[in-house]
């Protein structure tokens, strides 16, 4: 026990902060697109979850590019289905929000795929291939976000890309955002290398219905 906290301790103290993020972001920047036009076709997009409203009914707007991110894909025929994942508790649904957000702007919803399993980031990555059979995908989100979901994408044996949604960078929710992805990295990295952590829930396989 005392040599495991040791050697977390000198995994901490050798991959900073600034040492993973360059870790993350040489593994995935020339992964990660911002232009529909240039984005490869691939058969499913990933959109990661996030909730809709902040404190007080404010709009969150990782959310609302987000999904706007996925109508382009959809939209620009980049995907022929997408999978949403995210935390549904007692106080708060993000798959079926995302679910009723994207057949509002225009996807079908035979087309769409809920993922209620996706607690984190880590487990919404494993999912996608455990579960729902994905590959050879792109997974959609804020770029700071993409690196690490990539990385672990990668690590899982995944061929995943990513698409690029909008940030507002500069505000004090990008800024909370930003620090909060920190401490996200340094998990992600202990997930794979050295807890050899599993999704929480995994379960039976589930189709996704693609356009044909």
């Amino acid at each position: 026990m005392v040599q495991k906290i040791k050697s977390l301790f000198l995994i901490l103290v050798l991959f900073s902060t600034v040492g993973l993020n360059s870790l993350f972001a040489n593994d995935s920047n020339y992964l990660i697109y911002s232009d529909i036009n240039k984005v490869p076709t691939k058969k499913a997009a990933l959109v990661l979850g996030t909730a809709k409203y902040v404190s007080k009914g404010k709009q969150n707007y990782f959310y609302t590019y987000r999904i706007k991110a996925a109508v382009k894909l959809w939209k620009a025929k980049k995907v022929d289905a997408i999978v949403v994942s995210g935390d549904k508790s007692k106080y708060y649904d993000e798959v079926t929000t995302m679910y009723k957000d994207l057949i509002r702007a225009g996807v079908p919803k035979k087309y769409i795929t809920k993922d209620y399993f996706g607690f984190r980031t880590f487990d919404s990555i494993v999912r996608a291939k455990e579960v729902f059979d994905l590959d050879d995908y792109i997974i959609v989100s804020q770029k700071f976000h993409l690196n690490r979901a990539l990385y672990i994408a990668h690590e899982k044996g995944q061929n995943a890309i990513g698409f690029a949604a909008k940030a507002i960078e500069g505000t004090k929710a990008a800024k909370k955002m930003e620090e909060r992805e920190a401490l996200a990295q340094i998990k992600a990295f202990l997930d794979i290398n050295i807890l050899m952590t599993k999704p929480k829930v995994l379960g039976k396989k589930i189709k996704v219905n693609y356009r044909e």
